[in-house]
């Protein structure tokens, strides 16, 4: 088992862990639970691979992926109760699965022989879709269209891994680098609250406006 196949597996379990609590705030049940941990863990590679045309998806040919997904997603909701106690563990472990899945996006995305852009965007895609999703079916605006330096820490991390891909650095090079720098940005996004601007404005009369014409 490769150490970036490890991290793969400590991030699945961490993003499915994070979709079952979510779930238990909005009353969710049991299957409930399993659905959105499983969204949460496993939505971003699938919609990549939906775009990119590479059959079969990730976890119809390891359904066992689905398997570990839901036994984090249960194993969750049964420590609900602790998980506070690992808030801090839970971060890190989100952090790493952020730049993890990037940079598998991109291994991935490069190996259709898509264009560098198209996977820089097949990262950040696997990187953040799954929380996108996670947040829609909780009903809630998702993280990655919030102020948080989310979806920029993976633009970045797999802009680095594809670079120094380029630049003729080794794979293995390249994804420690990439996996480093995305998880010491987020973190210091966390430590900091670093954020994006935000563009304000009182639209309430263009509002009105609306409302006249229709």
């Amino acid at each position: 088992m490769t150490l970036l196949h490890t991290i793969y597996l400590i991030a699945i379990a961490a993003e499915a862990a994070s979709g079952a609590l979510m779930g238990m705030r909005r009353r969710m049940d049991l299957f409930g639970l399993c659905v959105v941990g499983t969204v949460t863990a496993l939505g971003g590679g699938t919609v990549r691979d939906m775009i990119l045309g590479h059959y079969p998806l990730g976890w119809v040919a390891h359904p066992e992926y689905l398997a570990f997904t839901v036994g984090a997603a249960i194993v969750a909701a049964l420590l609900a109760r602790r998980m506070h106690q690992l808030k801090t563990a839970f971060l890190w472990m989100d952090a790493l699965g952020l730049v993890a899945f990037t940079v598998i996006g991109c291994d991935i995305a490069a190996g259709t022989g898509a264009k560098p852009v198209v996977v820089i965007l097949m990262g950040m895609t696997t990187g953040v879709f799954g929380g996108l999703l996670r947040d829609v079916l909780c009903n809630q605006v998702p993280l990655v269209l919030r102020r948080d330096l989310y979806a920029t820490v993976s633009l970045v991390a797999g802009m680095l891994y594809v670079g120094l891909l380029y630049a003729g650095v080794g794979e293995g090079a390249a994804t420690a680098t990439a996996i480093g720098t995305g998880f010491a940005l987020r973190l210091l996004a966390i430590r900091f609250a670093l954020a994006l601007p935000v563009l304000e404005a009182d639209i309430s009369s263009f509002d009105d406006g609306l409302g006249e014409h229709r």
